[in-house]
């Protein structure tokens, strides 16, 4: 079985991704600083086929003492989402851009087979289209989804027959995770409905594109397993379903039973859905968890206990645990 390694492994989505690899009989570097805790593998410390390396994506020499063999690279790495890329740019360029060509170099240099990357569907900006696919145009707004893309670009440069590259553009994701967070749209209002006994959405007609966690890792395994050939220099949305936040909000509240919605004015009138059928007609990825399951399972999960203080716990938001680690 291939060797995997996937930066940012001690991330949300990271941590469920090398968990599913685990279970699939593939050998893993989990590569991560694990600012937010080294416990998300607790249930595979006596794993022969997980390596945990504790470490920064911007250390070349650690990078190519692990990439040795390596036949698929997950890179996951990166300070996630514009507000925590706004507390701190110059660390966010650091790790979002400035690492990504010598981990890029470092990754052909040593015949890796197939470099999967993790950009975002925020690299499109605002759009008027009702679906937005990946034949228009980038607009990113933002450092965060700028230098998304300008990753994308400097993949292309280096990506021929033998080093493989293919990116992905996924929607917010949601749901539970070993390593939880409580800072995305469906998880918000979850956990703020349960812990909180109200739902506050600020705007409500804005669109946002979803995906279930268990659906985002599946689609890494599709890549995995790609044919290298089949999946060179393409570019796909993953996205499961298109939602307003009032939608969203509605769901939350059918299946949490809290009544209590407070609108809000907001000033974030972003609003965009993206159209994922490029993925479904060529790699044959189609979601299978809807947002109603993910607040369901959230649901299941905040009620047994499994999430201590899920308002106030800095492990389970993005920049209150940068600022607790002072990098902000």
């Amino acid at each position: 079985m291939e060797k995997i390694l996937v930066t940012g492994a001690g991330g949300y989505v990271g941590s469920a991704l090398v968990a599913e690899l685990i279970s699939q009989n593939y050998e893993v570097v989990a590569l991560d600083t694990y600012w937010y805790g080294e416990s998300v593998f607790n249930n595979y410390q006596s794993n022969q086929n997980l390596k945990i390396v504790k470490g920064d994506i911007r250390n070349e020499k650690l990078l190519k003492e692990i990439i040795k063999d390596i036949y698929c690279v997950v890179h996951l790495a990166c300070i996630s989402n514009d507000p925590s890329f706004d507390l701190n740019p110059l660390l966010g360029k650091s790790i979002n851009l400035d690492s990504f060509e010598p981990l890029v170099k470092i990754c052909k240099n040593a015949k890796v087979s197939k470099f999967i990357y993790a950009s975002s569907s925020s690299v499109y900006g605002v759009k008027d289209e009702m679906q937005v696919t990946e034949e228009l145009p980038v607009d990113p707004l933002t450092d965060y989804s700028k230098y998304k893309a300008e990753c994308e670009l400097i993949l292309d440069n280096y990506i021929d027959r033998d080093f493989s590259g293919l990116i992905y553009r996924p929607a917010t994701v949601c749901g539970v995770s070993s390593r939880q967070r409580f800072d995305l749209s469906v998880n918000i209002l979850t956990n703020h409905a349960l812990n909180k006994n109200k739902i506050t959405v600020f705007g409500g007609s804005q669109y946002r594109p979803n995906l279930h966690i268990k659906d985002m890792v599946t689609a890494y395994m599709v890549a995995i397993r790609a044919n290298k050939e089949l999946i060179n220099g393409k570019k796909y949305n993953v996205g499961g379903e298109n939602l307003s936040l009032s939608e969203i909000s509605n769901v939350v509240s059918e299946v949490t039973g809290v009544t209590n919605i407070d609108y809000q004015n907001s000033n974030d009138l972003r609003s965009y859905r993206i159209n994922s059928q490029k993925i479904e007609n060529e790699l044959n990825f189609t979601p299978v968890y809807s947002v109603r399951d993910a607040v369901s399972e959230l649901r299941n999960a905040i009620i047994s206990g499994d999430f201590s203080s899920p308002l106030t716990n800095p492990m389970y938001f993005n920049i209150a645990r940068m600022k607790q680690l002072d990098l902000a």
